[in-house]
């Protein structure tokens, strides 16, 4: 990387500076940093245009990069990470906050008017320069003033980011990946697979992506195949795209791992038949009985008591289907969706904004004002998430996994693959579980029995499933019942079915253990401010269907909790595996672990000789 290794000096003066515009006041940051104010402005942005968490995490992390590099440039020991430069001023704030604001209203301007083509960026970028009373005019890099070095990191920032391996030049498309398999046609019943084991892209007649834009085309092209060689924060380099590999997940034709195979899609079909809220199974979410799971597991008993109170954490018993089915959406980052990594951006905010947060590093040491706590913590969160897209995408494009859509609609359409002397048996069949996955027969398809509905397809598999998107999402609820094996689709919208993307590992656990493990590390405390952050989904808010039925909170105790609920809810949405989750949950907390650990380096100034 090259690094600009330059000294300013800053003349003090009571005359508004070049770059301030005159007579202007500044608007009501409502407390909030220009740090945050920025921060705020990128999920904005990316609330706008089609979810593509490797390049948002990306976008964040530069930005978040630029503006620490902005911070450290006045502090004597801090090392920039992009540009080393030093400068002084006499009103050091003013100056940090000047040269932050434009290195970040450069890059955003770049990536997301020209290369995400949104067209409302440019007004709405300026309108945040404004407010802040910068002018958007002074674009030059030359001189000492905090304008010139925030054009200049960004200036530094946009030519690393055109060799950096995201492919930015052709708007991230990589030219060298082809599908195994041909495109599945979700209206359609079943699917052909040359590999089972390999990801299948979709064939939709719309396609929408999850905030709702549409799509170019109705055939689903994997996103970000190329980003296991992009260069991140603190992962090592790797020439096989793959910086952290934990092994391939399980294959349908290995015989060491078939049976694994098909046991993670009756795990996703288990979970699919959770989603009706009429079968009256409650449980409690209350981190007293839900969390606390050892790494990589689901283990967990909950939290004896929260550590800031003592006192137990109150039960809050809800449906069962109504928390699956909250989870699913929630972490799903649907319409105005900040995509995983900006959602952890959002809860990173979430505690800072805490009463009980104290802005000491690690829990210690001196307090430090809000500025410095929202640099240094989106620096170290966005790098972590920028670390998780490229790790988990490494491992998406190397192990090209099959989603859950291709793995069930293919075994269920081959027959059954418990009982040799039974009805339609095949090897590659999907195992039978009694009142879940069974072969329907002229006695369970006769009238008054359960698969009377399905009478005409004896001899086929029916699973016990969520019964697919009703007509009127807004009043109807479809519940769970038998449908046809091969008619399986998961707990999403029609026109989005499932991600662009093959699935192991799951990008949802990768980044959110990651910025966990960050979170836990600068705040000195796996848990939540105050021992608690609570989010409440309104009744009848949901947007696959009409739900919930009540008011749903949910409720975490520490970090990792939340990120192990955002894993989980892929598997009740139907678009991972277990394997997925898990290993996507220790990959993140690899990447985290290292991200927090070099970003202190860079705090305080031992990241350079």
């Amino acid at each position: 990387m090259a690094l600009l290794v330059l000294a300013a000096i800053l003349p003090g003066c009571n005359a508004t500076p070049p770059y301030v515009a005159d007579g202007c006041t500044r608007a009501d940051l409502g407390g909030h940093s220009v740090a945050r104010v920025w921060d705020e402005q990128m999920l904005s942005l990316i609330r706008q245009v089609v979810p593509a968490p490797t390049e948002h995490a990306r976008n964040l992390f530069h930005v978040s990069a630029a503006m620490w590099d902005a911070w450290a440039a006045y502090d004597p020991d801090a090392d920039g990470y992009f540009v080393t430069e030093k400068a002084s001023a006499s009103d050091v704030e003013a100056a940090r906050e000047a040269a932050m604001s434009f290195a970040a209203y450069r890059i955003l301007r770049w990536r997301y008017a020209v290369v995400a083509d949104l067209a409302a960026a440019p007004d709405e970028l300026d309108a945040t320069m404004r407010s802040l009373c910068y002018r958007t005019d002074i674009d030059t890099t030359d001189g000492d003033s905090p304008a010139a070095l925030g054009n200049r990191i960004a200036e530094a920032v946009l030519a690393f980011g055109r060799s950096d391996g995201a492919i930015e030049d052709d708007r991230y498309r990589d030219p060298a990946y082809a599908p195994v398999n041909d495109p599945m046609e979700v209206d359609q019943p079943g699917t052909v697979m040359r590999d089972p084991s390999r990801w299948q892209p979709l064939s939709l007649g719309l396609q929408l992506s999850q905030n709702g834009l549409p799509i170019p085309g109705n055939v689903q092209a994997f996103i970000g195949s190329q980003w296991g060689h992009v260069t991140g924060f603190a992962l090592p380099a790797s020439t096989a795209g793959t910086p952290i590999d934990p092994g391939p997940a399980p294959r349908l034709d290995d015989p060491a791992t078939s049976d694994a195979f098909k046991q993670e899609a009756i795990e996703v079909l288990a979970a699919s038949s959770m989603l009706d809220p009429a079968d009256g199974v409650t449980m409690d979410i209350a981190p007293g009985s839900y969390g606390g799971n050892p790494l990589g597991t689901n283990d967990g008993t909950g939290h004896p008591a929260n550590p800031s109170t003592g006192a137990p954490y109150a039960p809050s018993v809800v449906l069962r289907a109504d928390f699956a089915r909250v989870l699913a959406e929630y972490w799903a980052d649907g319409p105005t969706s900040e995509t995983p990594p900006g959602h952890w951006n959002i809860l990173a905010n979430l505690a800072s904004d805490a009463p009980d947060q104290t802005f000491r590093l690690g829990g210690e040491g001196p307090q430090l004002d809000r500025l410095e706590w929202d640099v240094k913590l989106y620096f170290a969160v966005n790098g972590a998430v920028h670390d998780a897209a490229i790790a988990a995408w490494g491992l998406k494009s190397a192990y090209d996994s099959a989603r859950p859509i291709s793995m069930i609609r293919y075994m269920g359409g081959k027959g059954q693959s418990s009982d040799p002397t039974g009805p339609a048996y095949d090897p590659d069949g999907l195992p039978l579980v009694p009142d879940l996955v069974e072969v329907i027969t002229p006695e369970t398809a006769a009238p008054g029995q359960r698969h009377a509905h399905l009478a005409g397809h004896e001899g086929e598999i029916a699973v016990r499933a969520w019964r697919g998107n009703p007509d009127d999402p807004e009043t109807q609820t479809s519940g769970v019942g038998w449908i046809l094996a091969v008619d399986w689709v998961p707990y999403q919208r029609p026109t989005f079915v499932t991600p662009s993307f093959a699935g192991y590992i799951s990008g949802h656990s990768t980044f959110s253990r990651a910025a966990a493990e960050v979170l836990t590390s600068l705040t000195g405390s796996e848990f939540f401010p105050g021992g608690l952050a609570t989010w409440t989904i309104p009744a009848g808010s949901l947007l696959h269907e009409e739900g919930p039925t009540e008011d749903i909170t949910l409720q975490w105790a520490t970090f990792y909790d939340a990120a192990d609920q955002a894993g989980i809810s892929r598997i009740y949405g139907g678009i991972h595996p277990g394997v997925d989750d898990l290993t996507g949950r220790q990959v993140g907390s690899t990447c985290g672990k290292a991200a927090a650990a070099l970003a202190r380096s860079y705090f305080d100034g031992s990241a350079r000789p």
